[in-house]
């Protein structure tokens, strides 16, 4: 937040982010400039993108997803432009798509990650960081996760989604993890796109939304991109 000015208006603008208004329309309700909205835009959720669930135990559920790759805001592409209203159609993670990984346990503890490819390569090491070592973890038959989850000593709970089994014995499903997925792209779909350059910026904005539920105020936003988390505590009154 160094060399940011205005601090009067940083509540108001917490609050905007709360609500998830445009650059524009933020700016118009803090009285700033659109370029000044824009730089607290990405400044204010800096800290909380870097702030991740930890631990995450019992029935737990990874599955990735897709964002188009977008280079919104550049003047100098490295591809011929894309006509207005063009859309991805394909499916899966090529060079048009951006790989996010999502997982989440049974208490909604949540961590996503952007992948610059799904392997197990770069899986392994970031579900190792975050999962305990008594998670069960359910994912779809992706051989990767086999691997991933050898390697860390996981007992895994593959899906066969392609059969249409989505659910094994009641109990191990992959319907929260997805389900997240949707809500995370409906929110993000008022954007009318993410740029690439700030999309670990906008999973954490959406995580720190969720994480802090009706506890959630435009101060206690504030506090999170200043990283006082005592100062959320006593304000929530909740030690998480």
């Amino acid at each position: 937040m160094a060399r940011l000015r205005y601090k009067d208006r940083w509540v108001r603008y917490s609050e905007a982010l709360m609500e998830g208004l445009s650059v524009r329309r933020a700016a118009a309700c803090c009285g700033v400039h659109k370029n000044t909205s824009f730089r607290w835009r990405h400044r204010f959720p800096r800290l909380p993108a870097q702030t991740r669930a930890r631990g995450l135990k019992g029935i737990t559920e990874a599955d990735e997803t897709s964002c188009p790759y977008s280079c919104k805001g550049q003047r100098h592409l490295q591809r011929p432009p894309r006509q207005r209203g063009h859309a991805l159609h394909a499916r899966g993670t090529g060079k048009d798509q951006v790989p996010v990984l999502v997982v989440r346990d049974r208490s909604g503890a949540t961590a996503d990650h952007q992948l610059s490819a799904a392997s197990a390569a770069e899986m392994q090491p970031l579900l190792g960081a975050i999962l305990a070592p008594d998670a069960l973890l359910c994912t779809d038959g992706a051989r990767l996760y086999r691997a991933v989850t050898r390697k860390l000593r996981i007992t895994p709970r593959p899906l066969n989604l392609s059969a249409g089994i989505r659910v094994i014995a009641g109990a191990y499903p992959l319907q929260n993890v997805n389900a997240y997925h949707s809500r995370l792209k409906d929110w993000m779909r008022r954007f009318h796109g993410v740029a690439t350059n700030y999309l670990e910026n906008t999973l954490g904005w959406r995580r720190w939304l969720k994480r802090w539920g009706p506890s959630n105020t435009p101060r206690v936003g504030l506090y999170a991109a200043l990283g006082c988390e005592n100062r959320i505590q006593r304000l929530t009154q909740t030690w998480l």
